[in-house]
């Protein structure tokens, strides 16, 4: 079965869960638009997260998603709002959902991985969950090592359940490479950063805008932590620190609370714009639907150049 028919969904595309903006005005306007949009539950509380559940089910009847931050100590309460809410699909990252498999699988909840490494996605597969997520470094936001390029192929021969592709796709090239690697589908961050839906500020929107291919880089990997954002003073200032040994507390009295300076207030000089490498060709406003319905025509007509290939995607009637 493949990842549209596995979810319902009429496009094979995945918006990422990103903190503190995956929340229900860009969810809704995803899965309106035929793909799977998530809500992206890191720094939630369970009473906002069934808050932000119930606004999207009252946006749209299509499939959306939770994702599911498993670093976070509050997962439990937020897997009880999600079975309450009869969510039905949820994504995990940041940690394994072992303890929380027989639970979600019990409500008949379908569990996709986020994952950075083969290894990690053997070991999803072992579990059961029903798809995988191969996020490269290129990404924005927590990352792994391994490039998207090199990652995907991998993982797709590691595997038998359906592979989705993260990671430097902004267009229909990328969504055409994805495939071409063996993948489903493509989950994809960045660019919704440049949608009018996106509910973050102007500034932000603008920041990703205006960056070129080099405009991004990593901090945290010296304490386990790794994030691509785009560079201002205060990433060069944790960078500084960061190659000076710095402990993971003085690290953190400088990134508490960036991104949400960043997302809400718009200070995008000691807030976190956290955005991938392919940030340099989201240079446009446009919604989400003209932005989806633009990426797969043209990875359609891409594809049928390349030898005949077809996207698995339903036609609107269908789905």
């Amino acid at each position: 079965m493949n990842i549209t028919e596995l979810l319902g969904i009429q496009y094979p595309i995945f918006q990422g869960a990103m903190a503190q903006i995956a929340r229900e005005p860009l969810v809704s306007a995803v899965s309106n638009a035929g793909g799977l949009g998530i809500v992206g539950s890191g720094g939630m509380s369970a009473d906002v997260l069934r808050e932000e559940i119930r606004k999207v089910k009252a946006a749209t009847n299509k499939p959306f998603a939770v994702n599911l931050m498993l670093m976070m100590p509050n997962i439990p309460e937020l897997i009880q709002v999600i079975i309450e809410e009869e969510v039905k699909i949820v994504t995990t990252g940041a940690g394994t959902p072992a303890p929380y498999m027989a639970t979600l699988k019990e409500r008949g909840i379908k569990v996709i991985a986020v994952i950075p490494s083969v290894k990690i996605a053997k070991k999803m597969e072992a579990l059961g969950v029903d798809a995988i997520v191969a996020e490269g470094t290129e990404a924005g936001g927590h990352v792994g090592e391994t490039t998207t390029m090199a990652l995907v192929p991998q993982v797709v021969s590691a595997v038998s359940i359906p592979v989705v592709a993260a990671g430097g796709i902004a267009d229909g090239r990328g969504i055409a490479a994805a495939f071409a690697l063996g993948a489903q589908g493509v989950q994809v961050g960045t660019r919704f950063l440049t949608t009018f839906e996106c509910p973050t500020h102007e500034n932000f929107k603008q920041a990703v805008i205006d960056a070129d291919d080099t405009s991004t880089t990593v901090t945290g990997r010296s304490i386990g932590g790794p994030v691509r954002s785009i560079k201002n003073s205060m990433i060069a200032e944790f960078l500084k620190l960061e190659n000076e040994h710095a402990s993971r507390e003085e690290l953190e009295k400088i990134s508490l609370g960036s991104l949400r300076r960043a997302v809400f207030e718009g200070d995008t000089d000691r807030g976190s714009v956290m955005a991938g490498q392919i940030a340099g060709l989201c240079n446009e406003m446009t919604s989400v639907e003209e932005m989806i319905v633009s990426m797969f025509g043209e990875a359609q007509l891409l594809l049928q150049r390349l030898g005949g290939m077809t996207i698995a995607a339903k036609t609107p009637v269908e789905a």
